[in-house]
């Protein structure tokens, strides 16, 4: 609501994605002046039981429509065992398409308005910081700065005209970020020494490359300044993560 509070209130239409739709939500806009349209997930518990299921007897490309509280839900057949499940409160009628798919009016609106948003989450899956946690604030998180990193490689190309992979463009930012701290710390082309497992002059830590079994090592890769086992590594003092990205 936080979100679309500046748009509320002017009879405007809202494609949310499986995140945000619920029943009172579109309820709460409705009151507002203000439709939704979006993909619901199935585990919502005010969803009728046939849209819960795996398994059911609905026909390939087949549709079923609920009503509830000015709302239109979408039940579609899009596949075997996946159904897609849209919720309207834009809608009082569903139209569907008189050809061999015959998708409803509501899926097409969907896609329509909201593929913007479905290419940047493919685009971002692809090179993400995201790792695994339960903490959800970490995740929305680590789902920033993915964004931000989009958002800063599409602006890089708009305003210097070059062509770069988004791959090339995040190493070179990543570079370029860090310099300012290596300045700070007096540190800026020393790279870490690699410490002897002789000398006991690190803490042993866990191999951080993970091609080993959690073997314990106080060696540090130059390149990546992670710690890395024997195993990890391709020739002192280099891991093979760093070897295979060049």
């Amino acid at each position: 609501m936080k979100l679309a509070k500046p748009y509320v209130g002017c009879g405007r239409n809202i494609t949310t994605d499986n995140f945000f739709t619920s029943l009172p939500l579109a309820t709460k806009l409705l009151a507002k002046k203000t439709t939704i349209v979006g993909t619901i997930r199935a585990n919502r518990k005010e969803l009728p039981r046939l849209a819960k299921l795996k398994n059911d007897d609905m026909a390939l490309f087949s549709t079923k429509l609920y009503r509830s509280n000015n709302c239109m839900l979408t039940v579609y057949k899009a596949k075997p065992r996946k159904k897609v499940l849209i919720l309207s409160s834009m809608h009082n009628s569903v139209q569907i398409e008189k050809n061999d798919t015959r998708t409803p009016e509501t899926i097409q609106l969907y896609n329509s308005t909201k593929f913007g948003v479905d290419v940047t989450d493919q685009i971002a899956r692809n090179y993400s910081v995201k790792s695994k946690s339960r903490r959800w604030p970490l995740q929305v998180f680590f789902n920033i700065l993915d964004l931000a990193g989009i958002n800063a490689w599409v602006l890089y190309k708009e305003t210097t005209g070059g062509e770069i992979t988004r791959q090339e463009f995040l190493f070179q930012l990543a570079e370029e970020l860090v310099i300012e701290y290596q300045q700070e710390l007096g540190k800026k082309n020393q790279p870490i020494p690699i410490a002897s497992t002789s000398t006991g002059s690190r803490e042993r830590k866990t191999c951080q490359i993970r091609y080993c079994k959690d073997n314990k090592t106080n060696k540090i890769c130059l390149k990546c300044k992670k710690y890395v086992c024997g195993k990890c590594t391709v020739e002192k003092p280099i891991c093979k993560k760093c070897d295979e990205n060049e």
